[in-house]
């Protein structure tokens, strides 16, 4: 049975257990939850925690040292980052308003522990400013995640400048991501039984709430992807791309098909460049770089499913989030997204580096859980067709001015 069968049935499975627990055995609920399903819960909300700083800073340095290369920065470079940024920052925005219009988060379900007291963020300015580390160490130890962003991406580019002299250096840290994706695909084997017991526990503490509460959160997710799809990469390979959307979408399905079913950019990665290649007209050049670059730094559905779930737990642990909070959740989310691995698993980890920079509680991630693996596989397939929204436009960018090389040329 796949690892997503397995969280959807534990998750089934948590439900039952729940609502039996609250409409039958509600006696029973606090020495079954005390000894049993809180510290299961606990011990994968801690196990996920654990695995933030050291995945944010590795694959963050890999990521920049592969787009600092200088044999691949350059035209072609700058559009496709350029392409990235933006539609991952149009993405989280989108989310944002979206989820404070909605307010999937208000309603009558509450959190344990509601008397929780958010950190106070600093001004614009000051987070700004501060997002250069003094003490890159102490930042990992304080979990300050735009510092460790920034420092990691120094880090990167002097990797990939230094080039040969650091070949060793660059290994290391090649195999140091190998342990930690290694970790992770560990961590979410042990998801379906982490699923179980948070789901188990909302809903035997909270019932009937706790799943309109998921429920509400999966739509508006949905719903932002739609949007999104719609709106942003519709116009985007119309405008740019010179493409019919329905021709782009219809050639490119089989790849979105695949993300869908493995969870996982990665995976899907010679899948979409075969099927960008073959039923979208991309040059192998163009679609060897922009696609594989597109699996570390391009993660639109990954910063949907971040924006909307960050407001939903503020709003369900009663927290108004401020202006500065929401521009820091932009900010951390796009920059997060650039050193997003493309393995299952792996947004739900950046969520809690989210969370934690604007001072929200990481184990309300249990809220969103039970519902990530369905939202995983529809964030894949939406990253991997932003892959392709950007190599058609890359492309037909190129062929332009080709052609006009050879006019002028001539």
């Amino acid at each position: 049975m796949s690892l997503s069968k397995k969280i959807l049935l534990g998750m089934g499975f948590g439900i039952i257990v729940g609502f039996i627990f609250n409409l039958a055995l509600p006696h029973l609920f606090d020495p079954i939850n005390t000894y049993v399903l809180h510290p299961l819960g606990t011990i994968f909300i801690s196990l996920i925690k654990m695995m933030v700083v050291p995945i944010v800073l590795v694959t963050l340095i890999l990521g920049t040292a592969g787009i600092s290369d200088p044999k691949k920065l350059g035209r072609i470079g700058l559009k496709t980052v350029s392409f990235f940024l933006v539609t991952t920052a149009l993405a989280i925005t989108l989310a944002l308003v979206t989820s404070l219009l909605v307010k999937p988060g208000v309603g009558n379900y509450s959190l344990d522990g509601e008397g929780f007291e958010p950190k106070e963020t600093p001004p614009v300015m000051d987070t700004l400013l501060n997002i250069i580390p003094t003490n890159p160490i102490e930042a990992m130890a304080t979990e300050n995640m735009l510092q460790m962003i920034v420092f990691a991406i120094f880090i990167g580019f002097a990797l990939s400048k230094l080039h040969s002299k650091v070949q060793g250096l660059v290994k290391l840290v090649e195999q140091a991501n190998d342990v930690l994706m290694y970790l992770v695909h560990v961590i979410m084997k042990l998801a379906p039984y982490g699923a179980f017991a948070l789901i188990a526990t909302a809903i035997g503490g909270q019932g009937i709430d706790a799943i309109l509460a998921m429920s509400k959160y999966f739509l508006v997710v949905i719903f932002v992807f739609l949007l999104h799809l719609v709106l942003v990469y519709g116009s985007a390979i119309k405008v740019l791309g010179k493409m019919n959307p329905i021709q782009f979408f219809k050639g490119f399905s089989p790849a979105m098909i695949v993300a869908f079913s493995t969870s996982s950019s990665n995976a899907t990665l010679p899948v979409s460049m075969e099927t960008a290649q073959k039923n979208l007209g991309v040059s192998k050049v163009v679609s060897g770089f922009v696609q594989p670059l597109g699996a570390t730094i391009n993660m639109d559905g990954t910063a949907i499913m971040q924006g909307v779930a960050t407001v939903f737990i503020a709003q369900v642990v009663g927290v108004e989030l401020t202006l500065a909070q929401l521009l820091t959740v932009i900010l951390t989310a796009t920059l997060a997204s650039i050193g997003t691995a493309g393995v299952p698993g792996v947004g739900i980890i950046m969520l809690s580096m989210v969370l934690t920079s604007v001072g929200l509680p990481v184990e309300a991630i249990a809220l969103v859980l039970g519902v990530d693996r369905l939202i995983d596989m529809c964030r894949t397939a939406m990253n991997i067709t932003g892959d392709a929204v950007c190599t058609v436009y890359v492309e037909r960018t190129e062929q332009n001015r080709n052609d006009t090389e050879v006019e002028t040329v001539s």
